[in-house]
């Protein structure tokens, strides 16, 4: 009983931290609602096309901090599951989930915010930095050659299912499930840049 009401708090904590959405935060600093400029997304590379660099930085540090704050709580709530010789921590996960959910869905702008891309790869890195520099060398690689960071996202996330199952890395069924949330919510929130993609209407970023 204990450890659910912990879960719960992971995902409460975690859901509440992701909420604070840096792209709708920065951009009303500056004047404008990210969400209705550009591709209309409340992340890194929409605030970067509308807003510049120097806006694009502190979206960055903001959601890459609330993703690790996130999960640092969630690990101190200390739930954890073995199973074998693997070991996860499951407030941890559920704390990073609510971190990526709360960044998507935010309870504090209406619902409407980014896609959860960045923040989740700060929550990889605090579970598994091996597993999150695999996915983001391969991100880097299909960017650098597409200069499509929406298809570089959705491959890295379909790595990181893939990576998952694989024994030597030490995760229980917990990370698999937690991978498969990741990916599916990521997919989700790229729809339209999917089909753009298969329209050859997306666009590139340039270097």
């Amino acid at each position: 009983m204990i450890d659910i009401l912990k879960l719960f708090a992971a995902l409460a904590v975690g859901y509440l931290l992701g909420s604070l959405n840096t792209a709708v935060i920065v951009g009303k600093i500056c004047g404008k609602d990210i969400r209705c400029h550009g591709s209309k997304s409340a992340g890194l590379t929409n605030t970067l096309r509308v807003l510049g660099k120097s806006a694009a930085v502190f979206v960055l540090v903001g959601d890459i901090l609330k993703g690790m704050i996130a999960c640092y709580i969630g690990l101190l709530l200390g739930v954890y599951f073995y199973s074998g010789g693997a070991v996860d921590s499951v407030s941890l996960l559920v704390a990073g989930a609510g971190a990526v959910i709360g960044h998507n869905w935010p309870v504090y702008f209406r619902f409407k915010g980014g896609k959860g891309a960045l923040t989740a790869v700060a929550v990889l890195f605090m579970i598994d930095w091996v597993i999150a520099l695999l996915c983001l060398g391969f991100f880097v690689i299909i960017v650098a050659l597409t200069r499509y960071v929406s298809l570089g996202t959705i491959c890295a996330t379909m790595l990181i299912v893939a990576i998952s199952f694989i024994p030597v890395f030490g995760h229980t069924l917990y990370f698999n499930i937690f991978a498969c949330l990741m990916a599916l919510m990521v997919l989700f929130r790229h729809m339209e840049n999917i089909q753009r993609l298969l329209l050859g209407t997306e666009n590139k970023i340039t270097f």
